[in-house]
């Protein structure tokens, strides 16, 4: 595995941090995993580009190996994000939603939600984040990759790992 500075040091470059990820997270590619929303909001976004070659480079992984599962919350989130913060030009998310469509996509439905509901009541979740691991549960998930939830922590049998910690 490439060594990545801490410190005082010069930050990673993104094919450094890249590589780092995938020396550490390939192992998981061969579950299941959900993917969140910031996920897709970094693979377009140019302001972190050492984020956004790990975005990709998990992302691409996640499609060869069909392990990759999203939601209808993460795609309707990524919608709102691309147009408000990034002002993605309309074609540009259509573009966008008709390739993460190729990845499984779980809608979330009123079971998920009653589960979110359990979730956000007893694990101290944001709702938003409840429904998230809601639906990574429902649909068969034993990895959640997010940046926004406490990475290590294991939630109704869903590991959470951020894959932009080095």
């Amino acid at each position: 595995m490439p060594a990545i500075n801490t410190g005082n040091a010069k930050p990673p470059t993104a094919q450094e941090a890249s590589a780092a990820y995938l020396a550490i997270y390939q192992p998981l590619a061969k579950e299941r995993c959900f993917i969140d929303t910031n996920l897709l909001i970094y693979a377009d976004s140019g302001d972190e580009p050492v984020k956004q070659r790990i975005a990709l480079s998990l992302l691409k992984q996640l499609r060869l190996n069909q392990t990759g599962v999203l939601s209808t919350q993460v795609l309707n989130e990524y919608c709102n994000v691309a147009f408000n913060k990034l002002k993605l030009p309309h074609a540009d998310v259509r573009e966008q939603m008709q390739f993460w469509e190729q990845y499984e996509v779980v809608q979330v439905t009123p079971a998920i939600i009653h589960m979110g509901l359990d979730l956000h009541q007893t694990r101290s979740l944001g709702f938003f984040d409840a429904l998230i691991v809601a639906a990574a549960k429902t649909s068969g998930c034993t990895v959640l990759y997010s940046e926004d939830m406490n990475a290590g922590e294991m939630v109704n049998g869903v590991r959470i790992v951020n894959p932009f910690r080095l």
